[in-house]
């Protein structure tokens, strides 16, 4: 794993690394560490996961680190589309059940149930998140630099609800075709729920990732730019332990 830089914006640690794969590699690592030391202090670890292709590295890395008991973890998602079906391919939760969630066996997982009624399934699985507090949040940041699905029109650094529905904007509808994940702009889902910024930055220790070339502007913002929900993961920067993990495509050489 090449480390290239190690660096901070405001109480946020940033680690640059020459590809996305040791990126990933490193990312692991540390969180999986974290995760050893909270199991060793306590009987169970809660942990919430976001799902997007600049996770895979991540999480490829994480099931193949070893010492971890899993039976002893709770496990959350931070986000699902309204309107896909059941069992369509691109919904969060089976991103995770296949990449992480089916190999690994959290004892406990609550996944996110957005074809229930909204109202109904922001109560059920925001009281779960909030029966104790999160220890550990492995997150990305968007193109249009959201993290979760709080969008910048949608952003609340005040949210009073640890889970809501929200619009998504046209540039995070058009990053999911991007990623390749929807044949089309239309396909993609206009709606969603996802976890507040509060619920996001409850976390005790946060680890980002976000390689790749097309979220330079992001990194760029997130590091550089006004604490504002014009760009909600700036918020980062006032986290007491997250650590931004990138590459140099979307560092900038």
């Amino acid at each position: 794993m090449t480390l290239v830089r190690k660096t901070e914006a405001g109480r946020l640690k940033v680690e640059v690394y020459e590809t996305r794969s040791a990126m990933g590699q490193a990312a692991a690592k540390a969180a999986a560490a974290k995760i050893r030391e909270l199991l060793a202090a306590k009987p169970r670890v809660r942990m919430i996961f976001a799902a997007a292709p600049s996770q895979n590295e991540f999480l490829a890395a994480l099931i193949k680190e070893e010492g971890i008991d899993w039976s002893r973890i709770t496990a959350f998602h931070m986000d699902e589309y309204i309107g896909l079906p059941e069992d369509a391919p691109q919904r969060f939760s089976k991103f995770l059940c296949d990449g992480l969630f089916d190999i690994v066996k959290p004892g406990e997982l609550h996944l996110i149930q957005s074809s229930r009624g909204i109202d109904e399934e922001c109560a059920r699985y925001g009281a779960l998140l909030n029966e104790a507090p999160i220890d550990i949040i492995c997150l990305g940041i968007g193109e249009n630099g959201h993290i979760a699905f709080n969008d910048p029109p949608v952003a609340d650094f005040n949210d009073p609800y640890a889970i809501k529905a929200v619009e998504l904007d046209e540039p995070c509808r058009q990053q999911q075709v991007n990623d390749g994940c929807f044949p089309s702009f239309a396909a993609v889902p206009t709606h969603a729920l996802t976890l507040t910024i509060p619920t996001m930055m409850s976390g005790a220790h946060l680890f980002c990732m976000v390689p790749g070339p097309t979220k330079r502007n992001a990194v760029r913002e997130t590091l550089n730019g006004p604490i504002s929900t014009a760009c909600p993961a700036t918020v980062l920067r006032t986290h007491e332990d997250c650590t931004l993990y990138v590459d140099l495509d979307s560092y900038g050489a």
